[in-house]
């Protein structure tokens, strides 16, 4: 295991240096003198960290909300349920992995511990957990079967671990962050490969009336020495928490935006170098990234939008909400505006009493894979003739790209018949950064261009859906970006239904 650590460090250490060596990073400071040219340049040059990298190339991952609550039926608990209520009799994790996968999930995150304090795993630190129910004589471990199915399924793996925690009697003095010191380090070094740890912002009373400070920073520091590779997430440095639980992201979704918490003198100690706090500003707003918001920033930094939303209209599962399952056509719509508006989705399936995904998510996960596969299977601008060579937008790889011009950026194809479409698909190689700022597409027709579709940003992926457009020209033009843009991929598809 140590040898194994070692190795991460080493080549997370590696992957630092040769960004740093590029004249590229995940932040930058601003002075203020610079000018207006000057911030977008440094803008223009900020880039995903290695693990940033490798989370928004996931486009989907899912979260299994499971526990106590699950046989409560509530969405929060109290901390003092009786552990032996946990007893799901036909837990299977594959199953829960296996239909996340053939939904399309490239990782899947566990609630290892919710605001209840029960832990899904037979920790040390308290006995508030599995080990103390029914479920397999108290030998059971939810975690390691969850971790053990995503390491057969190939896919990543993640915790959610709850720093708020109404059961432990620590819980609001000093000696609670050592606690959850302690089950971080388990969850950390007993389960293989983590992935993601995703903290969210709760923090309530403990029982003696005091709200616990949270340590963060140290949690950070630990985190980033047992897995150096994983992203730290919403309540973390790496990912950030898109604003809402619909599903929906901004329109205009820049992932660099303002972070007014860097501090230069210990940038040049090292102590800021891999950026390993929450940068701090408008994390919230409509809009968090333009050329106004960065203008005034004293530093920015690449802090990706994690969109978050459940299947069903609660977090956990609930019998009464078998009815209420998102529909295929809605988990569309929330694809397209989730992942299609440079975000990740994270989708909730919430496994039931039994230890299963319930029929009805399962059967409703699949049609929803058939719809995307149907519009995505097949690119109309992949047989099209260029009027230059733009074979690397159609090849299906997002590290190769077409560096443009800093203005006056035209991509024209020519189809070799009538060709009907209703979406646009666009990606920006963000190893180089996020420039575009304004894009329109245009079709032939009549002697004339007319406008199909427009839009803002491009980040790692746009997705744009427009009324049916038959024509055998096209054209995309980059209105305005951020010194030259570096398009990956371009595609035009037909969606039957919309």
């Amino acid at each position: 295991m140590k040898f194994i650590s070692a190795i991460k460090l080493s080549f997370a250490f590696l992957l630092l240096i040769t960004t740093i060596v590029r004249g590229q990073q995940n932040y930058v400071l601003l002075n203020t003198n610079d000018s207006e040219e000057e911030i977008i340049r440094k803008a223009a040059n900020v880039v995903p960290s290695a693990r940033q990298l490798q989370w928004q190339r996931l486009e989907l991952t899912a979260f299994f909300h499971f526990g106590i609550n699950t046989f409560t039926n509530n969405e929060w608990g109290t901390g003092k349920e009786d552990p032996n209520i946990f007893n799901p009799i036909s837990l299977d994790a594959r199953q829960w992995v296996r239909v996340a996968k053939e939904a399309g999930v490239k990782q899947v995150i566990l609630t290892a511990k919710h605001h209840d304090g029960f832990c899904l795993w037979p920790t040390k630190t308290t006995k508030h957990s599995v080990e103390n129910s029914p479920w397999k004589n108290g030998k059971g471990d939810v975690v390691r079967e969850v971790a053990n199915a995503c390491k057969e399924n190939k896919i990543g793996f993640g915790i959610y671990v709850s720093p708020w925690d109404m059961n432990a009697p620590i819980y609001g003095s000093d000696a609670y962050n050592d606690f959850f010191i302690e089950q971080l380090t388990e969850l950390l070094t007993q389960y293989g490969s983590i992935d993601e740890v995703w903290f969210d912002g709760a923090n309530g009373e403990g029982p003696k009336g005091k709200k616990q400070v949270y340590d963060f920073e140290r949690w950070y520091k630990v985190i980033r020495k047992l897995q150096p590779s994983a992203v730290i997430a919403i309540m973390g440095p790496d990912v950030r928490w898109v604003g809402t639980e619909t599903g929906y992201g901004r329109e205009t979704e820049w992932s660099v935006v303002p972070a007014n918490n860097l501090n230069q003198n210990e940038i040049a100690a090292g102590s800021q170098t891999s950026i390993a706090f929450k940068p701090q500003g408008d994390m919230m707003g409509n809009d968090l990234g333009s050329r106004d918001k960065i203008r005034s920033a004293s530093g920015l930094v690449w802090y990706p939008a994690e969109t978050d939303v459940s299947i069903r209209p609660g977090w956990f599962y609930h019998e009464e909400e078998n009815e209420k399952v998102k529909s295929p056509k809605k988990l569309l719509d929330i694809y397209f505006n989730s992942v299609g508006r440079n975000g990740v989705l994270l989708l909730n399936i919430p496994p039931d009493k039994r230890g299963l995904v319930h029929e009805a998510d399962v059967k409703n996960l699949v049609e929803w894979k058939k719809l995307l596969n149907n519009i995505f299977q097949e690119n109309t601008l992949k047989d099209a003739i260029a009027t230059k060579n733009l074979k690397l937008l159609t090849d299906a790889n997002d590290e190769t790209a077409i560096s443009g011009k800093t203005t006056g950026n035209v991509f024209t194809f020519r189809f070799k018949e009538v060709q009907t479409f209703n979406v646009l698909a666009l990606q920006e190689n963000i190893r180089k950064g996020q420039r575009i700022e304004q894009f329109v597409l245009e079709y032939w027709v009549d002697g004339e261009w007319k406008k199909a579709a427009e839009g803002t940003t491009v980040g790692y992926k746009r997705l744009l859906r427009f009324e049916d457009v038959t024509a055998t020209q096209v054209r995309l033009r980059i209105l305005s970006s951020r010194l030259e843009p570096h398009l990956a991929e371009m595609g035009l598809y037909f969606a039957n239904a919309h």
